[in-house]
């Protein structure tokens, strides 16, 4: 039985990647510094629309693209798939914490935001949590359906 992922021909360059992370991270820094939630809530809706439809739908994507055109022909990628990943637990972590701030649990929208910006920086260091969640996810979901067949 192994246990690999597939791996994906149709990935993102890393250029593009890091100027996600990037981004994430200067955000949430710059929002904290500054005390403006409403900084976290445009970091939301710049993240959302690429978690919910992809690279098609991603501003920082298109942006990347433009920018880092000649780097990305000979960059590294990352799968398409463990980008998307990230960008809905990011986007995920980025809603709770604009709710948070709207319903006065200042707190919470805090701890939110920086544990995604947390999480972004050990990727720019080199360790990938959302990478690695993805990879638990699916190798679990492989076992557990290898299991279950008679």
């Amino acid at each position: 039985m192994s246990t690999t992922v597939e791996p994906c021909v149709d990935g993102i360059p890393l250029p593009i990647v890091r100027l996600n992370r990037v981004i994430i991270v200067a955000g949430v820094v710059i929002a904290f510094l500054l005390q403006q939630p409403l900084i976290i809530a445009l970091l939301f809706l710049l993240i959302a629309p690429a978690a919910l439809f992809g690279r098609r739908a991603s501003l920082i994507f298109k942006v990347g693209s433009r920018l880092f055109a000649k780097q990305n022909l000979t960059a590294e990628q990352e799968d398409f798939r463990m980008q998307r990943f990230n960008n809905i637990i990011a986007a995920i972590m980025l809603g709770g914490a604009t709710v948070a701030f709207a319903l006065g649990a200042p707190a919470i929208g805090w701890v939110l935001s920086i544990g995604v910006a947390a999480a972004a920086l050990a990727a720019l260091l080199g360790f990938c949590v959302g990478c690695f969640l993805y990879l638990q996810f699916k190798l679990g979901k492989r076992r557990f359906f290898a299991a279950s067949r008679p």
